[in-house]
């Protein structure tokens, strides 16, 4: 089974040899897409990783945590993985956003349907208003036939009165030429007979049964103008109705306009708004790439700090344990040539004598420290064999002794190079005195040994120098951090700002759209109610147009049917003189 591990090497000593390397396992493969992170810290044996550097990733094959063919760097495993982690969580986004998107689009379907549903309910009521419109029109336009037919009934009964009239002029003309003609021969009388009498009054007679009435045509006609005017005073009154809908639907126009123009500013303001909080984020994100680089720096630089000091430590306590390296100390060689024997032996035996001290210390230092060392290894025992209720004091205890020992053992090693730096003081001192006293230091011409004081210097200068690096990458990680808090708190803001805006636009662009459809409903209502007003208005125009020429016509044949009575008056009040004439009497 694969797993991802990191390889742990133990730390040597100056001068020691490496160990053995070991890895840690962190995470196992279950399938080919999927880790599971190892909670045990289970550390297992592997030679094979004493290649790679300590700390390094790499994947490898264990079955009975036993190491089953290469051990294989995983850093190009690692990295497909977040690619591929990376990969999923796109298509996942993508997905979220498809997801909106559809549910968006069916939202607004939905809304849409609706409004066409109300929309097509309200044209069915319009439709039927229009129906019951078209109907009432339907009722007037047979009103109107019928006073047509009446009208036509009347022209035509006025046209055969018309021919009998006329027959009956031209019976009279001919009655009168056949007079001239008797005049002219001189055979004219004055008076008439009674059988021309009888035939002139029995034409006058037929001449006035040949006048039309037209009052019972002119009351319908009346009547039928009263209904036009009627229905002319309803249709102005939806006409005005008509102007009043008119100018609701231009005053909601110009609020569709209004809020569409209300709408494009809060989505300029939301773009604005859009593109300062991906500046913020880019530079949160920038800030936080640069804090996890000094993060790294950091512990890079930490790491050369235990480092160097580490290998202060222990080449402090080679100096400190070995004959052969020593620790030079600034003795002025030449001011103890010059100082008087006397008091160089003096200064020797005193040196002596403080260095006897410190030995006692340290040896008394030593003897405490190998107590402690023994107490540790019997409360080891002891836990080994205790039972759970007194492992749990025993490792409090084993702990604390643990820490006592440290301490001292800490504290002994600047003891020992105190103690050695003392010992080459007085070899100095001593030297230069048994040099001065003539005494040839056999030992001393043979010994060699090894000045670690320049490099442990070096190794204090640096690290002197790697603790103001790490004070003061510490300091730019603290103001790092704050600008990173700002950053967040403004891009929180911000995000909050955002959503205010957004649901600010979405809830203008709603009353903009319900504002925009009322718009267009009234819109629509107020095109087909003109549209039948219109119909209804050409219809009784058309109707009052037919009414005035009826009107007119029975004008007309009323001035002829005067003319025609007043005619035949004068006839008769002719004839009657004629008969009364003394030549018809006498005759």
């Amino acid at each position: 089974m694969l797993y991802l591990a990191e390889v742990q090497k133990p730390k040597t000593g100056f001068l020691g040899g490496g160990g053995k390397a070991e890895l840690k396992l962190l995470a196992c493969q279950r399938t080919e897409q999927s880790w599971t992170v190892e909670r045990t810290e289970e550390v297992v044996p592997a030679e094979e990783a004493n290649a790679f550097n300590d700390g390094a990733l790499v994947i490898v094959n264990l079955v009975n945590r036993l190491v089953k063919g290469e051990i294989e760097p995983a850093g190009d495993r690692v990295a497909t993985i977040l690619q591929n982690f990376s990969r999923l969580l796109e298509k996942s986004k993508n997905q979220e956003e498809e997801i909106e998107q559809w549910k968006q689009s069916l939202t607004f379907q939905s809304q849409e349907m609706n409004r066409r549903e109300i929309e097509l309910e309200q044209r069915l009521d319009q439709m039927q208003a229009r129906e019951e419109e078209l109907a009432l029109i339907e009722q007037q336009r047979q009103e109107l036939e019928s006073a047509s037919e009446e009208t036509t009934r009347l022209q035509e009964e006025f046209e055969r009165k018309s021919h009998e009239l006329e027959g009956a002029w031209e019976h009279l003309r001919g009655e009168q030429r056949r007079l001239e003609e008797i005049k002219a021969e001189g055979q004219y009388n004055v008076g008439l007979d009674a059988e021309q009498a009888g035939v002139i009054q029995e034409l006058l007679n037929r001449l006035s049964e040949a006048v039309a009435p037209t009052s019972n045509v002119r009351e319908q006609l009346h009547l039928g103008l009263e209904v036009i005017n009627s229905e002319q005073s309803v249709l102005d009154e939806q006409w005005q109705q008509l102007e009043q809908q008119q100018a609701e639907a231009a005053h909601l126009q110009a609020e569709v306009e209004r809020q569409g123009q209300e709408v494009n500013n809060c989505s300029q303001h939301l773009q604005d708004s859009q593109v300062s909080l991906e500046q913020a984020k880019t530079e949160l994100k920038l800030q936080q790439q640069t804090l996890e680089l000094k993060r790294e720096a950091l512990a890079m630089l930490s790491l050369q700090l235990q480092s160097q000091q580490s290998l202060q430590r222990e080449l402090a306590l080679v100096a400190t344990n070995s004959t052969d390296v020593g620790i030079s100390q600034k003795v002025d060689i030449e001011s103890l040539e010059q100082m008087p024997l006397g008091e160089l032996s003096e200064a020797v035996d005193h040196l002596q004598q403080d260095l006897a001290k410190v030995v006692d210390f340290v040896n008394a230092q030593e003897e405490e420290l190998t107590l402690q060392r023994q107490n540790l290894e019997q409360l080891q025992s002891k836990l080994d064999s205790a039972s759970e209720y007194d492992r749990i004091s025993l490792e409090t205890e084993l702990a604390d002794e643990r820490d006592c020992y440290r301490m001292l053992d800490e504290t002994l090693v600047g003891q020992r190079r105190n103690l050695r730096e003392r010992e080459e003081i007085l070899s100095q001192h001593r030297r230069v005195l048994q040099r001065r006293q003539g005494v040839i230091d056999v030992n001393y011409a043979d010994s060699q040994t090894i000045d670690l004081e320049p490099i442990l210097t070096q190794l204090e200068a640096q690290t002197q120098q790697r603790q103001e690096e790490l004070q003061k990458l510490e300091g730019e990680l603290e103001q790092i951090n704050q600008s990173i808090n700002s950053l967040e708190e403004l891009v929180a803001q911000k995000t909050g700002e955002q959503e205010v805006k957004l649901t600010e636009l979405r809830n203008l662009q709603q009353e903009w759209n319900s504002t925009k459809e009322s718009a267009a409903q009234l819109l629509s209502k107020v095109n087909l109610y003109q549209e039948m007003l219109q119909l209804r208005q050409d219809s009784i125009t058309e109707i009052r147009q037919k009414l005035e020429a009826i009107a007119d016509g029975l004008n007309h044949i009323q001035e002829i049917g005067d003319y025609q009575l007043q005619l035949l008056a004068q006839m008769q009040q002719t004839i009657s003189s004629l008969l009364q004439s003394p030549e018809l009497a006498a005759s």
